[in-house]
């Protein structure tokens, strides 16, 4: 992917790699755009998710590729179906304290051939590497979940 010039409302002699543009006319409610897609999140809950949910639905999107990646590194070609339940524990000021990843996938691997899949995605993961230390995904996996 090449680098990418901000939007004219940004220093146009700043060269970056990823551009999102975000909006909010009134209320707790932003609609971000990422290229062609859109994206609504209030922290209501009233005209999208809020950005807690958000940021695990991200986290869960990005480990399911770091996971198939990990697999071929390790030697398996085919995880098959892969099914994550993320839950959350928020803090007095409704900030993530913890986050815990149920892992189920299709693909028959011994425990030590999951642990390993599962600890290499983690390392290669972008949201799990963005995120502070202590709010990383504690992660529990089964194999030969279908």
């Amino acid at each position: 992917m090449g680098r990418l010039r901000h939007a004219d409302r940004v220093d146009p002699d700043v060269m970056t790699d990823l551009v999102v543009e975000s909006v909010s006319r009134e209320g707790f409610a932003t609609t971000s755009r990422a290229g062609d897609f859109r994206l609504t999140v209030d922290a209501t809950d009233e005209t999208g998710p809020n950005p807690n949910a958000v940021l695990l639905a991200d986290y869960a999107s990005c480990y399911v590729p770091a996971l198939r990646v990990s697999a071929r590194h390790h030697g398996h070609d085919d995880l098959g179906r892969l099914e994550i339940d993320v839950a959350a524990d928020l803090d007095e000021r409704d900030d993530l304290a913890a986050i815990r990843f149920s892992l189920r996938m299709e693909a028959d691997l011994d425990e030590e051939e999951l642990a390993s899949v599962v600890a290499y995605a983690k390392e290669i993961c972008h949201v799990n590497a963005a995120l502070r230390e202590g709010l990383r995904a504690d992660v529990t996996a089964r194999a030969d979940a279908f």
